[in-house]
């Protein structure tokens, strides 16, 4: 199935004051999408934002940025998680709080929630969604695995700080079908249109990772949240190494939703890169940097459709 690249019908339902990715303007046409986002929050204009486009030949060597620290991320806890489409993604909030220590991290962090940005998951080659991009180009998928310092209660809390977060980001390509996400992929079916939730048997957030001896090289930058309200004090870690998922698992997401029955397919929903404003991106290795992805980074198209039952 291909998706239009034309806005030939539009719902109007309007919004105010309301953010959205430029997917949504058709539907939405008084949504703030990312360009006005700072309408909504003025962070959003800050001079720290996130995503970045990570240029390899500009990044600087920390020998500091030895491998991490995981804690708990092998660990299945016993009670579930729960999946949930927010209008925006889909989330998942962690029942238990495996933490990131080490790194050069100034603090150790804790899990409290992972979720997914994308381009047109039916043709992740021809419309890739992750954020990040590595000298301009990116990849299907991209997965954030959001942690709070570890001594703070939540993520509000650990807003008041000015290193309150630490974002875990893993590209997500298309290749071999992992059976690890398997559970919670046959779940996207009952989470549908936003605010559907559905609970989720735990796994080890490791086996949704690739393995870790395969972690040491990554990038290191600070920056901000990559949604309202921007929040700037998010420590990134990009990782070079990326997760596998196939090209069946990655059109699952193509039956998600932005809203409620009959609004518009939940894709592209992903910002644009931000400037650098002459931040460092530091860089964990010495060696070969990362392979340019072999992916075509298109313009972002204006994608709308009314889609039904």
């Amino acid at each position: 199935y291909r998706f239009p690249f034309t806005c030939f019908i539009c719902c109007f339902f309007f919004l105010v004051g309301h953010w959205c990715y430029r997917s949504q303007k058709c539907e939405q046409p008084q949504c703030e999408d990312p360009p006005q986002w700072h309408q909504v929050s003025a962070a959003c204009r800050g001079s720290r934002q996130s995503p970045v486009n990570i240029v390899t030949r500009n990044v600087v060597y920390d020998k500091n940025l030895q491998p991490l620290s995981f804690e708990g991320y092998d660990v299945k806890d016993s009670a579930k998680w729960t999946l949930e489409n927010n209008g925006h993604t889909v989330k998942v909030a962690l029942s238990a709080s495996p933490k990131v220590g080490g790194g050069g991290l100034k603090r150790k962090y804790k899990a409290v929630e992972f979720h997914l940005h994308w381009g047109v998951p039916g043709e992740p080659q021809n419309s890739p969604g992750s954020e990040h991009s590595i000298d301009g180009e990116k990849y299907p998928m991209e997965l954030h695995v959001v942690h709070i310092r570890e001594d703070v209660s939540d993520v509000t809390e650990a807003k008041k700080t000015p290193d309150g977060l630490a974002v875990l980001a893993f590209f997500i390509k298309a290749d071999e079908e992992n059976k690890n996400y398997a559970t919670l992929l046959s779940e996207l079916e009952n989470v549908k249109y936003k605010g559907q939730s559905a609970q989720v048997d735990a796994l080890p957030l490791s086996s949704l990772l690739p393995p870790e001896e395969e972690l040491g090289r990554y990038y290191r930058y600070e920056g901000s949240l990559t949604t309202p309200d921007c929040y700037e004090g998010v420590t990134w870690t990009v990782f070079e190494k990326p997760v596998e998922l196939s090209l069946a698992q990655l059109s699952q997401f193509a039956a998600l939703h932005f809203g409620v029955k009959n609004s518009t397919l939940m894709m592209e929903n992903f910002r644009p890169a931000q400037p650098l404003n002459g931040r460092q991106v530091l860089w964990s290795g010495a060696g070969i940097a990362l392979p340019t992805a072999k992916l075509l980074l298109l313009p972002l198209a204006l994608t709308c459709t009314l889609s039904s039952l």
